[in-house]
């Protein structure tokens, strides 16, 4: 991972960042930059984008910024590799005023991979060429969006059938569940879209509503298993869960789960199970519960300090019996569930130098997983990789031999990141959230 002369980089594998200096060449050799961890940029430097180390790359912005968001799996195939690419996502803003809310379906469209620099000997005509080819290669974005009041938290999509919902946190205390078929009918229709901007958006409402959580909330997620069961965690530490009735319609436990001293962070339904689920908290534990108990006694197992403070996210592995976790202190933690009674995860990760803000497996590759901070970091892991010794890079540069060997690349250039997803019919494609907007992105490394 050596830095060329003048040039000062990052730590990501392939090297998607560079720090240019007009002055680099007087200033000796280049050092890689670690973030968080090296110097600050000198005066004239500033972190450029390496598009070599990036498959494609893609940002869109919506106005108000959207905390949370869910990729919703579509008909056009899984696996898809071949570019450009569509997909589809729903949203909810987190806007200044209650009233100035939506939840919204995104439709990204013609997302092609990143352009190749030009050659040093490219003539006028090619040019031209490359303007055309420019115009044709526009990414393309569709939104179709509905009034909320009050700004959303978080955002899951499930799919009852042929019918697919979203579950909605509210910051007003809420959890509603949104039909989506319309939406994500009318973003393929051009014509259709502005009608129904024009004539059909302020009457949608939800098909369900739940107002029992007496405070708001971020703890949410679907059952894989059984379609249209919910839980739903509360920042008054309380978790309910919501059981679908035959009328389309929800029964929700008025028994809340009981065990954890301070807000419900994060849920996680087990992939395996249909009864099983894991929750994490801010008083630092994370617990595994099953709901054939009474909620008074459905805890099963604790970790009561599984994080040095809050552990606000976990993801459980679809291919593995591993719970991911995120906390406040930086750190990332892999836990064995077969072990977890021991009360110590089988691996620790640190990079981050900021509270975590959202994990997740990769849907496909068991070993890999991604991460986001409140230190503007994502960060891509492996689990299988280990150092090469006789590669040498920490006699390069003594600073790579402090990066985790796990540790495969290093995305920068979002402000306050809030969630990320790998897509799971795109192998390796990544969508963020941030406070500076959406970003698609897969990178070289995985």
């Amino acid at each position: 991972m050596a830095a060329r002369k003048g040039r000062r980089r990052t730590c990501e594998t392939g090297e998607p960042m560079e720090a240019e200096s007009q002055d680099a060449e007087s200033k000796g050799p280049a050092q890689v930059y670690l973030p968080g961890r090296g110097p600050p940029l000198r005066e004239g430097e500033e972190l450029v984008m390496d598009e070599e180390a990036y498959v494609l790359y893609h940002r869109a912005q919506t106005g108000a910024p959207c905390l949370s968001f869910d990729i919703v799996r579509d008909h056009l195939g899984d696996n898809r590799t071949e570019l450009p690419l569509t997909l589809y996502l729903c949203a909810g803003t987190q806007a200044e005023s209650a009233q100035s809310n939506r939840l919204m379906v995104l439709r990204m469209h013609n997302l092609h991979g990143t352009k190749p620099p030009p050659s040093e000997g490219s003539d006028e005509e090619e040019e031209e060429d490359d303007e055309e080819d420019e115009e044709e290669r526009k990414p393309q974005l569709e939104l179709a969006m509905v009034p909320h009041y009050g700004g959303i938290n978080r955002v899951r999509v499930s799919w009852l059938g042929e019918e697919p919902v979203a579950g909605v946190w509210s910051e007003k205390g809420q959890v509603e569940v949104y039909a989506l078929r319309r939406l994500l009918q009318v973003v393929d229709d051009p014509q259709a879209l502005a009608t129904f901007l024009r004539d059909e958006q302020a009457r949608v409402k939800p098909i369900f509503a739940f107002s029992g959580h007496m405070g708001e909330g971020f703890a949410l997620d679907w059952s894989p298993r059984v379609p249209g069961r919910l839980l739903t965690g509360d920042c008054q530490k309380n978790i309910h869960l919501w059981t679908p009735t035959d009328g389309g319609s929800w029964h929700v436990d008025q028994r809340p789960f009981v065990g954890h001293t301070c807000s419900v962070e994060d849920l996680q339904w087990s992939p395996t199970e249909d009864t099983v689920f894991a929750s994490c908290s801010a008083d630092a534990s994370i617990r595994i519960w099953d709901i054939r108990a009474a909620p008074s006694k459905a805890c099963m197992l604790t970790t009561a300090t599984a994080h040095d403070g809050d552990v606000n996210v976990i993801n459980w592995s679809r291919r593995e019996p591993f719970l991911l976790s995120g906390g406040d202190d930086g750190a990332l933690k892999v836990w064995d569930l077969r072990q977890f009674k021991s009360g110590s995860p089988v691996a620790t990760f640190k990079q981050h130098v900021a509270p975590v803000t959202s994990v997740e497996w990769h849907p496909q590759d068991s070993g890999v997983f991604a991460a986001s901070g409140a230190d503007n970091q994502i960060t891509q892991w492996d689990l299988a990789v280990e150092r090469d010794p006789e590669a040498g890079d920490s006699e390069a540069d003594p600073g790579l031999a402090d990066l985790p060997q796990q540790l495969l690349f290093v995305h920068q250039g979002e402000m306050d990141l809030k969630e990320l997803h790998w897509h799971p019919q795109c192998p390796g494609v990544l969508v963020s959230t941030a406070l500076s907007g959406f970003t698609v992105f897969r990178t070289i490394s995985v």
